[in-house]
């Protein structure tokens, strides 16, 4: 059935259709909230307005994003015509909370790195003012006033690392996603090397790793050094089972229309475990580069970086992470070992039982399960703890497998409702307005 004159104005003036693009999330819902909207704007503006410009104003194209907020409608993101003109175009995404005493300089290293490699591919520089307290909000804005190709995103609170990514995501128009530490602990040539990779290899995700063979760290403090090796550990042969040596590091580089696939949700710093995790249910190409993590010039300038408290707090979420990612391993595990434990208490039992059972005289004129059970008896009357133990252990482990099991079915069932749903999502991207 094809929409009313006064629907297709409506779709015209606000943006949508073939000019803009819009993706409906629940159509249902969202398209009769839309149309009320559309057509009470149109009673205090259509009259006014008697042909539709060849570009929205910007007062229209914040009625539809309001609208699309109200709606649960995701605007299309833009997409990048920079393959077509030979050069990728690169957007690097910047977190930064109270960065104000570094982060102009470290910008300025940067954006001159970046214009150096200018040959190879186009670049932005996307930075994510994370609810910054000091002067890094004006320090970022004045910096990006003077130097072309620098935006600035703010929050009006601080939201975490996960949020400040997904911003910064959200923000990004380039081919490539490569997100950096703003105190260049890690030095501004892996963004070339992350590129490269990404191009050479066709990769969905380049994860800059200084675990793996060839990687480096230096000036790292030994307590977070131990713990980040460890945690990356857990999370890589316990939680994911992945070929992987770095799953919590933020540098990497990112597909973006990959990237665009991903459903994130979390807010804080398991951002970069959920990542890897849902790269993996869609059957993602994660590589790995080895990086140099050096934290030189942090420590020689006394750059003051997380509080011990936040340090175990992430290791904390980590591993709560593992769980969530991988649960039926921390149910499938135990069962195990208390079927171990229940088995050994059953042989102890076994073996005093043959012993009892000697030294009971024959019954001539009774059974054997009588001389049995008076065994069973008098064992049960010496060690009872060992039947109280075995027995509790031996529910235990039942019960656990038991939730291992359901945890495994659930899990499979998540994974190929995310796979489906991320699937419909690309298309949806992907497919022209006329076709919808």
């Amino acid at each position: 059935m094809r929409e009313s004159d006064t629907a297709a104005k409506a779709r015209a003036t606000l943006g949508w259709g073939p000019m803009a693009g819009w993706t409906p999330l629940r159509r249902p819902c969202g398209t009769v909230i839309a149309k009320v909207i559309a057509h009470a704007f149109l009673r205090t503006q259509w009259p006014r307005r008697r042909s539709v410009p060849a570009a929205p104003h910007s007062s229209f194209r914040t009625i539809r994003r309001t609208v699309c907020m109200l709606t649960d409608i995701a605007v299309r993101p833009e997409t990048s015509t920079s393959t077509s003109r030979g050069r990728p175009l690169v957007s690097l995404v910047l977190p930064a909370f109270n960065e104000s005493g570094i982060l102009e300089r470290n910008l300025e290293t940067l954006v001159a790195h970046l214009r150096a490699q200018e040959a190879r591919y186009r670049w932005e520089i996307v930075v994510v003012n994370d609810g910054s307290t000091d002067a890094t909000g004006a320090v970022a804005e004045a910096f990006a006033a003077r130097t072309p190709g620098v935006r600035v995103v703010h929050h009006v609170a601080n939201m975490n690392l996960g949020q400040a990514l997904r911003t910064g995501f959200a923000n990004s128009r380039g081919d490539y996603v490569v997100v950096l530490d703003v105190d260049l602990s890690y030095e501004p040539a892996h963004v070339d090397q992350l590129v490269q990779t990404l191009e050479a290899t066709g990769a969905d995700i380049v994860v800059a790793s200084p675990y793996m063979p060839g990687g480096k760290v230096s000036a790292v403090p030994p307590l977070r050094l131990f713990l980040s090796r460890w945690a990356n550990r857990f999370l890589a042969y316990f939680a994911y089972q992945a070929q992987l040596h770095t799953i919590t590091g933020m540098v990497r580089g990112y597909r973006r229309e990959f990237l665009l696939g991903l459903d994130l949700r979390a807010i804080g710093v398991d951002i970069n475990s959920e990542i890897i995790y849902k790269a993996m249910m869609l059957r993602g190409r994660i590589l790995e580069i080895p990086a140099h993590l050096d934290w030189s010039l942090q420590r020689q300038h006394g750059v003051a970086r997380l509080s011990s408290f936040r340090i175990y707090r992430g290791i904390l979420s980590y591993l709560l992470a593992g769980f969530f990612f991988r649960p039926f391993m921390f149910f499938i595990l135990p069962g195990l070992a208390l079927m171990l434990v229940t088995l050994y208490i059953m042989g102890w039992i076994a073996v005093n039982l043959g012993d009892v059972y000697a030294t009971i005289p024959p019954m001539p004129d009774r059974a054997w399960d009588a001389r049995f059970s008076a065994a069973v008896a008098q064992t049960f009357r010496e060690r009872p703890h060992a039947f109280l133990v075995g027995g509790v252990t031996l529910l235990l482990s039942i019960q656990l497998q038991s939730l291992g099991i359901l945890a495994l079915q659930s899990k499979r069932y998540f994974e190929e409702l995310f796979h489906l749903s991320s699937s419909v999502r690309r298309n949806t991207l992907r497919q022209p307005d006329d076709e919808r």
